[in-house]
C-alpha cells in the first residue's frame, strides 16, 4: 500500500528570496554527485561545447546590431548632408548575418538542452534504480530507526531536486559565465569608462538585494513554518474529524487554526511586501545607469570616440550582464539544495548491508551421485532446532537468554505472552530479520546462517496481523505468492482458504481491483486473501501472526478454519493472542519482558500454576 512521502514546500516564487536547505559536508557532497555522474562526461563535453557556442553568438548579436544602426544613422547623415543616403543592401547583409547567428544559437542551445535532459534523466532513474535494489538489502534494524516517509523522501524529492537541479543548473551555471565574461570583453571593446560606469551599478543592487534579502529571509521562514503546521493541523482535522466532532471540539479547532492562519497571514504578508521591493528597486538603479551611460555614450559619439550603434549594443550588453548575474545567485540556492539532497541520497547508499549470500552454504552427500552438492530447499523437511540462543537488539541488553528447543516436522509452536512480550523476536530471528548473538538457529540440522537469505525464505510462509495486500486484481494479490502459478493452483488455494465462494460474489471475480488502501473488501477477506497467497506459495514452515480481534465471530471461523487447512502438514510457529486457540500446540513458549519464562504444552503449563496458567484464567475470566 501506498505511503505518502512528506513535501517539501518552496519558500518562495520567482524571483523571490526564500530559505535554502544547506548540506552539512557541502564540498564532499558536491564531488560525490560529480563522480556519480562521471559516466556521461563525453556527453557533459558536448553539452559545454554546444552551451558555450550558443552564447557566444548570442553574445556577438548586439554588437552587429549596432553595426546596422550605425549604418542606418550614417545613411541618414548622409542623405541630408548630399551624400547617397542609407545603404539598405549593407543593412540587409548585417541583419542577414545577425539571423544566421540567433538561428545557430538556438540550435546549439537546444542540442544542449536535449543532451542535458537526458543525462539529468538517466542519472534519475539509476538513482532510484540504486536505491530500491538497495532497500532490499539494508538489514531490518535500519527501518526500526527510520519512518517510511524519510525513505520515501529520499525516493521521491531528493532524486527529483537533483534531476531537476541538474537538468537547470548545470547548463545555467555555463551559460551564465560564459555570458558574463563575453559580455564584459564586448563592453571594453566598446568603451572601458561606459563600462567602469555599468560596474558601479553591480554594488549598489547587490547591497539593496543583500538589505532586503535578510529582512524577507526571516518572513519566509516563518512562512514555512506555520503553512507546516497549518497543513499538519488540516491533516489532523480531516483525518480525525470523527473524534472532533465526538467530543464537540470543533470551536476549540477553529480557534487554533485561526491562531495558527493569522500568523501566517503575517509572515507570508510581510515576506511577500519585502521581495516584491527588489524588482522596483533594482530596475530603478538599473535605470539611472542606463540614464548615465546615455549621457556619457552621446558626449562620446559627439566627440567621435563610438559610433550611435556601440550605444545600444552597450545597452544591451548591460542588460545581459546583469541578468546571469541574479541567476548565478539563484544557481547557488539550486546548488546547495542538490548538495543537501545528494548527500541524503549517499548516505542512504552507504548504509551498511546485510550479508545476502552463505560465507559457507550447507551441503550434503547426494545419494544418487554420492558427490558433495549445496542444499536445496526442496531437501528441506521442516525440523527447527534452537541451540543455547542469546539475542538483544542491542548488544549491551540481551532479551532472549540461552533458549534451546527442537520442534519437529509438523508441530505447532505457540509463542504467547502480554503485548510488548517479544514475541515477534523470535520470528525476526527464524527469518534471519536479525542475526543471533550467540548460539545457533538450525533447520534439519543445517544452520540458517549457511543459507542465502533469499533462499532461506523461501522455506517460510507468513501470515501476519497487519495484512498487506497491494492495488492490483485479487487474482495478482494471490499470485504474488508463487507468480507461475496457474489459474486452477489459485482457484485450489482459494477453496482451501475460503476464499472462492466471496471472490465469485465481487463483480469482477478474481480479476477485481482492490483500490490504494484495499478498502473496498472487509478486514476478514482481505485476512482469507494473504492465507489462500501462503498456501498458494506452499512453504516448508509457516509463521501465523493470529489476526482475528478485529472481524466477527463467523469470520473469525472461517479464519480459522482456513488457517487449519494451511497449518496441515507443515511445521508452524504461531503468534498467538487468544490462548484458547493454541491448546493443541505441540509446544508453547511463555514470553514475558523479551525472555522465555516458561515453555511446554498446555497442559503441562497449566500444571505448573504459573505465568501462563494466570494469563489463560485471566483470559477464560473475561470470557466468562
Amino acid at each position: 500500500m501506498a505511503v505518502k512521502a512528506p513535501k517539501r514546500h518552496p519558500g518562495g516564487h520567482g524571483g523571490k528570496t526564500a530559505p535554502v536547505e544547506k548540506a552539512k559536508d557541502f564540498k564532499g557532497s558536491i564531488l560525490k554527485l560529480l563522480k556519480y555522474i562521471g559516466r556521461y562526461k563525453i556527453a557533459i563535453v558536448f553539452v559545454l561545447i554546444f552551451a558555450v557556442a550558443g552564447t557566444v553568438f548570442n553574445i556577438v548579436g548586439p554588437k552587429i546590431l549596432g553595426n546596422a544602426t550605425t549604418e542606418l544613422f550614417n545613411g541618414i547623415v548622409s542623405k541630408f548632408s548630399g551624400g547617397s543616403g542609407i545603404d539598405f543592401a549593407a543593412i540587409a547583409n548585417i541583419l542577414l548575418w545577425l539571423l544566421a547567428l540567433y538561428v545557430a544559437s538556438a540550435l546549439f542551445n537546444f542540442i544542449q538542452g536535449v543532451i542535458m535532459a537526458n543525462i539529468a534523466q538517466k542519472v534519475g532513474y539509476r538513482m532510484r534504480k540504486e536505491i530500491n535494489q538497495k532497500i532490499n538489502r539494508l538489514p531490518m534494524n535500519y527501518f526500526d530507526k527510520k519512518q517510511n516517509g524519510e525513505v520515501l523522501s529520499i525516493v521521491t524529492n531528493d532524486v527529483d531536486t537533483l534531476t531537476t537541479g541538474l537538468n537547470q543548473s548545470a547548463t545555467q551555471l555555463i551559460t551564465s559565465i560564459t555570458t558574463i565574461i563575453g559580455v564584459l570583453i564586448m563592453m571594453l571593446s566598446i568603451n572601458w569608462l561606459m563600462t567602469i560606469i555599468a560596474l558601479l551599478i553591480l554594488p549598489v543592487s547587490i547591497f539593496i538585494v543583500s538589505i532586503i534579502g535578510s529582512k524577507s529571509q526571516r518572513h519566509f521562514k516563518n512562512q514555512q513554518d506555520y503553512l507546516g503546521h497549518i497543513n499538519g493541523q488540516v491533516e489532523e482535522t480531516f483525518s480525525g474529524i470523527q473524534v472532533v466532532q465526538a467530543f464537540n471540539g470543533e470551536n476549540d479547532n477553529i480557534a487554533q487554526f485561526e491562531k495558527a492562519n493569522s500568523t501566517l497571514y503575517t509572515s507570508a504578508w510581510k515576506s511577500q511586501f519585502f521581495s516584491g521591493l527588489m524588482m522596483p528597486m533594482m530596475q530603478f538603479i538599473g535605470n539611472i545607469g542606463y540614464v548615465a551611460i546615455a549621457v556619457l555614450g552621446g558626449y562620446l559619439v559627439i566627440n567621435g570616440s563610438i559610433q550611435v550603434g556601440d550605444i545600444q549594443s552597450f545597452v544591451q550588453y548591460v542588460r545581459q550582464f546583469t541578468q546571469p548575474i541574479q541567476q548565478l545567485a539563484q544557481i547557488a540556492n539550486m546548488i546547495q539544495s542538490m548538495a543537501a539532497a545528494s548527500e541524503r541520497v549517499f548516505d542512504f547508499l552507504d548504509e551498511d548491508e546485510e550479508e545476502q549470500k552463505a560465507e559457507h552454504h550447507a551441503q550434503l552427500t547426494d545419494k544418487v551421485t554420492n558427490k558433495k552438492r549445496n542444499v536445496t530447499i526442496d531437501d528441506i523437511e521442516g525440523n527447527v532446532t534452537f541451540e543455547n540462543v542469546h539475542f538483544g537488539y542491542n548488544e549491551d541488553r540481551i532479551i532472549i537468554n540461552d533458549f534451546s528447543a527442537g520442534v519437529k516436522q509438523g508441530q505447532k509452536i505457540a509463542i504467547v505472552g502480554p503485548t510488548g512480550a517479544g514475541k515477534t523476536t523470535m520470528v525476526k530471528l527464524l527469518m534471519r530479520f536479525y542475526d543471533v548473538n550467540s548460539g545457533s538457529i538450525k533447520v534439519d540440522d543445517y544452520n540458517i546462517k549457511d543459507f542465502d537469505r533469499s533462499e532461506l525464505r523461501e522455506l517460510f510462509g507468513m501470515v501476519l496481523q497487519d495484512t498487506w495486500l497491494f492495488s492490483g486484481t485479487i487474482m495478482d494479490n494471490l499470485k504474488y505468492g508463487k507468480l507461475d502459478a496457474s489459474e486452477e493452483e489459485v482457484i485450489k488455494a482459494s477453496k482451501a482458504a475460503h476464499v472462492h465462494d466471496f471472490v465469485k460474489t465481487l463483480p469482477d471475480g478474481y480479476n477485481m481491483v482492490l483500490n490504494e488502501d484495499t478498502s473496498n473488501i472487509s478486514q476478514g477477506q482481505k485476512q482469507l486473501l494473504t492465507i489462500a497467497r501462503t498456501i498458494l506459495a506452499d512453504p516448508k514452515i509457516l509463521i501465523l501472526d493470529e489476526a482475528t480481534s478485529s472481524v466477527d465471530t463467523r469470520t473469525e471461523l472461517k479464519i480459522q478454519e482456513a488457517m487449519d487447512n494451511l497449518m496441515k502438514g507443515r511445521t508452524s510457529f504461531i503468534i498467538a493472542h487468544r490462548l484458547s486457540t493454541i491448546r493443541n500446540a505441540d509446544l508453547i513458549l511463555v514470553m514475558k519482558d523479551g525472555d522465555i519464562i516458561e515453555q511446554g504444552s498446555h497442559e503441562e503449563l497449566i500444571a505448573k500454576k504459573g505465568f501462563y496458567y494466570d494469563l489463560y484464567n485471566s483470559q477464560f475470566d473475561k470470557v466468562s
